[in-house]
């Protein structure tokens, strides 16, 4: 006569060959998330190692910047740190590093209650030895003393500054009422001039556009339109990005600004295997 397994028996053995295979499938599911942290965590070893040295602010080409090792000596912090997806800054060891007092605003009229003293901009003036090839910027070649002004605003073809302007007859900054002395003094081409032929410096765009562009001059000071980084409070130091830092002067019908690649997302937390728990929704009850 065969012995005959009681049913208790059989559901026991099930069980316990059930937590055996759960055990060992989570075991194999944690091994394959730690290597895929392992992995993570090696690549950016390996960025961190070989750091991406160059780098832009907000327009690719036209506001680089140059990663310089412990800009910070007490903490070792480079003084930017370039993304190797997109080339742009991630984040900033010193946010005042190169950077010179705003100067002069105009009369505060709004909201902003002269919250000015202690704003810094980057000064854009020595981009125009850089964009020129010469000692004296614009002022290399275009000395005051032969200008000639046109009997009407009507495009004429020229054959400089195609680096700029690709083609002159299709300038498009006020859709073809504003021609280039309408911004650039005639007189004195490292300056810049407005419709009351006052001048201003190259570091100070925003007062030559803010004269045409009102609504969108006031939300950047406001801090609604621009980008800004440095002391929240009212009178701390911050550093303001001007107009020409994001926006193209000479290109603005076709792309009033240049949009940034988004970063890929950081990894999840080690054992999350995806980030749903920070969608709207997920942890409302």
């Amino acid at each position: 006569m065969k012995p005959q397994i009681a049913p208790t028996t059989v559901i026991i053995v099930l069980a316990l060959f059930a937590v055996v295979a759960g055990g060992l499938a989570l075991v194999g599911g944690l091994d394959t998330q730690k290597a895929k942290s392992t992995a993570v965590e090696e690549q950016a070893k390996a960025t961190d190692a070989q750091p991406v040295t160059d780098c832009f602010e907000s327009r690719v080409a036209y506001t680089a910047v140059t990663r310089t090792e412990n800009i910070v000596p007490q903490y070792g912090y480079p003084n930017i740190k370039c993304s190797p997806k997109t080339s742009g800054v991630l984040w900033y060891g010193d946010p005042f590093d190169g950077t010179i007092p705003m100067g002069e605003m105009p009369e505060v009229t709004d909201a902003t209650r002269g919250d000015f003293v202690n704003a810094v901009v980057k000064p854009r003036e020595p981009r125009l030895t850089y964009f020129n090839m010469g000692p004296d910027g614009c002022a290399t070649c275009h000395n005051g003393t032969m200008v000639v002004f046109p009997k009407d605003k009507k495009p004429r073809l020229i054959t400089m500054h195609q680096d700029i302007v690709a083609n002159s007859l299709q300038l498009q900054h006020g859709r073809g009422a504003i021609w280039c002395l309408d911004c650039h003094s005639a007189t004195n081409r490292n300056k810049l001039v407005d419709r009351q032929g006052r001048e201003f410096s190259f570091n100070q765009p925003q007062r030559l556009c803010g004269s045409c562009h009102g609504e969108v001059y006031i939300d950047w000071r406001e801090g609604i339109h621009g980008k800004r980084i440095g002391a929240w409070a009212t009178g701390g130091k911050k550093r303001w990005w001007v107009c020409t830092e994001c926006h193209n002067p000479h290109t603005v019908q076709t792309n009033r600004f240049n949009p940034i690649n988004a970063e890929l997302p950081p990894p999840p937390p080690k054992g999350m295997k995806n980030a749903d728990h920070e969608r709207v929704g997920q942890n409302e009850h």
